[in-house]
């Protein structure tokens, strides 16, 4: 697939305030971490950082992503908000009851959440906190063999080419910034998601 012209930025340039980071407790946790997760909590970060909303303004986020990455978060959400990228929401899956349904519907972006990987056995990405789910809306999963999208309204949004804010293309300097810094992007069906080995 050719690389579509990212969309032109929601908003004028913003720096934000400067991201606070501490180590994950079990209380924040406490719905999407259980003994026998592949990560221990104490292995999380929650990374609180300013974004820009869709709305036009900035708004305040959270995320939890394990200690490996806090650095390239920190790093790729300042380009985000420096470049007008517009996120939905930044909050932590537990405000949804760890329910990643729940969390896509609401077009979340989130980490960490110690589950299954979708379809399949294995503990997904997620469960280690080395991957990030960015406007599920906007950046659908499409599941390979039967075509449904995940979340349904990402159906608005499979022509890549229409690039429209929030939407991840490889242009995308939020994208290249993940990417940059030794993140995949799983392009062709998982849209939303980066992730990186610990």
């Amino acid at each position: 697939m050719l690389a579509p012209t990212a969309a032109a930025s929601a908003a004028p340039a913003a720096t934000g305030r400067p991201a606070r980071v501490w180590r994950t407790t079990r209380a924040e946790v406490a719905r999407s971490w259980r003994p026998g997760c592949p990560v221990h909590y104490r292995d999380l970060r929650t990374v609180e950082v300013d974004h820009l909303g869709f709305d036009g303004r900035v708004h305040r986020g959270r995320i939890v992503v394990h200690r490996s990455i806090v650095d390239a978060t920190v790093a790729a959400f300042a380009v985000a908000l420096r470049t007008g990228f517009p996120v939905r929401r930044l909050t932590p899956v537990d405000a949804y009851g760890a329910d990643d349904d729940r969390s896509m519907r609401a077009d979340n972006t989130s980490a960490f959440n110690c589950r299954r990987v979708t379809n399949g056995r294995g503990w997904s990405r997620h469960a280690y906190g080395v991957a990030i789910d960015i406007n599920p809306v906007e950046n659908p999963y499409v599941y390979r063999r039967t075509g449904a999208v995940s979340p349904p309204a990402g159906r608005a949004f499979l022509d890549r080419l229409r690039v429209r804010p929030g939407m991840l293309v490889r242009s995308t300097p939020f994208l290249r910034a993940f990417l940059d810094r030794g993140f995949r992007w799983l392009e062709g069906f998982d849209y939303q998601h980066v992730d990186r080995r610990p």
